[in-house]
């Protein structure tokens, strides 16, 4: 197992510098069974007072390993660009056991970094190597106690500075009436650099490199470009199931695929990454619906059971609503062993191709579709990849990883994109609300 090893070295004002520094590494180092993959160590500095950060400990860090490649100095003004750059510089060699070697009152400090800007994909182990002044001379220095509590905000406003990476571009159905504002997202505008989540990843797990921090502020970016900052957003939690939330008629649910409300103000989203993201509205009653639906969702009926919950807890009618099927898996692409295909081909023959193969592929868009016209919702009301009058807001995930990202592509460490969806509050002359009406 590669370990690596970051040496916090809080050193501010030693007069005895050089000979403590080197006596602390060779202490935490030496007799150490582990195989080290880099040693990283954080140049010392005073976060908050004047003194000025010892102008010999570099060049005397430098010079003491100038014969080790694998030890790499961060010497940056802050923990927070510290952090990050160790956390890229892990990332790109695929490492993630990291032990700290650090002060006894400066554990907590590292671990809310660590909650900052990290997953549990990661593990992090902490020596405490010696207590709060670790040699004679040393004057202390408050400093370096930051608050755990500023330590979120400083990583906020670090990861708000950092550059994006491309445009955000936003994918829109000319379906949908305009007293509802609503987008798919790509995946280009954001600050994630792994590579198969570069580089507007939104969402987060503990089986993700990408900690919450880092995707809130990809989801503000996108508020800020789609035009719902600082509107609260609400994911579906993803279960892949069937499951729909009414909000506002009843409590949030643990795990559903779909959500339903009337409400304005709020923005409510689906993920995909080959799973579709399914957006509804009813421009009538003023209703809207989000839902992720993958195969399992699909066979399971998650679509037409958030029209459903659109009929029956907010009063929709089925024949106004309109569906739009975001990104996702085509049929180019997506293949299952027979036995799950044949409950596609049971849907309709057209849902498979080369049934009599191991892996047939599976169409789990024309799916969709069938199930929601047999449901009652209008064929013209459903804007998908069979829509040739329209721009395509239905493109193939896998196709395309300039634009999009796919499970089927790129493995288990995927990025995802969202389908969001909010209802603008439209009223007359006379201060009442107005119905919208379909931009047919």
């Amino acid at each position: 197992m590669s370990v690596v090893l970051i040496i916090d070295l809080i050193h501010c004002r030693c007069p005895q510098h050089s000979a403590c520094v080197e006596r602390h590494i060779q202490s935490v180092t030496d007799g150490n069974d582990v195989g080290f993959k880099i040693y990283l160590l954080f140049g010392p500095y005073c976060q908050r007072c004047n003194e000025k950060k010892n102008e010999r400990t570099v060049p005397f860090l430098e010079r003491y390993f100038s014969e080790e490649t694998n030890v790499h100095i961060l010497d940056f003004s802050t923990i927070t660009e510290s952090m990050y750059r160790f956390k890229l510089a892990i990332d790109k060699l695929d490492l993630h056991t990291v032990r700290v070697s650090t002060t006894t009152n400066r554990v907590h400090l590292w671990e809310a970094y660590q909650e900052q800007l990290f997953t549990e994909v990661y593990s992090f182990d902490y020596i405490v190597s010696f207590t709060e002044f670790p040699c004679p001379g040393q004057v202390a220095c408050s400093s370096h106690d930051e608050p755990v509590s500023e330590v979120k905000a400083e990583v906020c406003s670090f990861l708000q500075q950092l550059p994006a990476q491309g445009d955000i571009t936003i994918l829109r159905s000319t379906l949908i009436s305009g007293c509802f504002s609503h987008g798919f997202s790509t995946r280009t505008g954001g600050i994630s650099s792994i590579s198969t989540l570069f580089s507007l990843n939104l969402f987060c797990s503990s089986k993700r490199r990408d900690p919450r921090t880092l995707v809130d502020e990809n989801i503000r970016r996108l508020a800020l470009k789609a035009g719902f900052y600082p509107r609260p957003l609400h994911p579906v939690k993803v279960d892949h199931g069937s499951d729909v939330w009414a909000m506002g008629k009843e409590e949030e649910p643990q795990d559903y695929d779909g959500i339903v409300t009337n409400q304005s103000g709020v923005v409510i989203a689906a993920p995909g990454a080959d799973c579709m993201p399914l957006l509804f509205t009813d421009p009538v009653s003023r209703v809207i619906g989000a839902a992720h639906a993958g195969w399992k969702g699909t066979l399971l009926g998650v679509a037409m059971a958030t029209v459903n919950t659109m009929v029956m807890k907010f009063g929709s009618r089925v024949r106004d609503i309109v569906v739009a099927i975001g990104p996702s898996v085509g049929v180019c692409c997506f293949t299952l062993n027979r036995e799950h295909a044949a409950k596609f081909y049971s849907v309709h023959p057209d849902c498979v191709s080369g049934m009599a193969e191991t892996r047939p592929h599976v169409n789990i868009r024309l799916a969709t579709r069938i199930l929601l016209e047999r449901g009652g919702v209008l064929p013209e009301h459903i804007h998908d990849d069979t829509v040739m009058d329209r721009p395509s807001v239905t493109l193939c995930t896998s196709c395309h990883p300039e634009a999009f990202f796919s499970h089927v592509r790129d493995g288990p460490n995927f990025g995802t994109q969202l389908g969001f969806l909010w209802m603008e509050e439209t009223r007359t002359t006379d201060g009442t609300l107005s119905d919208c009406m379909l931009d047919n």
